[in-house]
C-alpha cells in the first residue's frame, strides 16, 4: 500500500464539498501528523477524521529539524514533511506553495487537492472537477484563474 501524508487544507476542502471519501476511493488509507490532527477544528472535517478508520494519525519522530522550517510553513506542514521523510512516503498532499516547493526540493512527490480531484476523475469517481473546483472556491479555498484553467483543462472540461 502506498503511504500517503495528507495535510490539513485539502482534508478541510474536500470534506466541505463533501469528498473527503475520494482520498480513502483512490489510495486507500491516508496518513496524518499529529499537528495536522490539531489543526483541524472545522465541521464536517473534524468529525470524519476522528470517525474514520481508514485516517491514520502519526507522531514525528525527530523534533530537531521543525526549526529549521518554521520561517516559512506552519506547523502541520512541517509536521507533513518530516513525517514523509520518517516513514519514506509516496506521496504527499498539500497546497501552499513554499511547502510544497519545500517538500520538493527534498525529494518528495507532491500533489494537491486539484491534483486529488483529477485522479478522481481520471478513475472514474467523478463525473465532473468543474462543480466540485467552484465549491472549493465557494467555501473559500484559493484557487488563481491560471490554476483553475489548467485544471479544467486536464479534465477536459474547458
Amino acid at each position: 500500500m502506498r503511504k500517503v501524508i495528507v495535510n490539513t487544507t485539502p482534508i478541510i476542502a474536500l470534506a466541505s464539498v463533501g469528498q473527503l471519501n475520494l482520498l480513502k476511493k483512490i489510495y486507500e488509507e491516508i496518513i496524518i501528523p499529529e499537528a495536522v490532527d490539531n489543526e483541524i477544528m472545522s465541521e464536517p472535517a473534524k468529525t470524519l477524521v476522528s470517525t474514520s478508520n481508514w485516517i491514520r494519525v502519526e507522531k514525528i519522530k525527530g523534533t530537531t529539524q521543525k526549526n529549521s522550517f518554521s520561517a516559512r510553513l506552519h506547523e502541520g506542514e512541517i509536521e507533513v514533511i518530516m513525517l514523509a521523510q520518517e516513514l519514506n512516503a509516496d506521496l504527499l498532499i498539500m497546497d501552499d506553495d513554499a511547502a510544497k516547493k519545500t517538500a520538493k526540493y527534498l525529494g518528495l512527490t507532491v500533489t494537491g487537492t486539484m491534483g486529488v480531484l483529477l485522479k478522481a476523475k481520471e478513475k472514474g469517481l467523478i463525473s465532473e472537477v468543474k462543480p466540485l473546483l467552484n465549491g472549493l472556491i465557494e467555501d473559500g479555498l484559493y484557487v488563481s484563474a491560471t490554476v483553475q484553467n489548467y485544471v479544467l483543462e486536464q479534465a477536459g472540461e474547458l
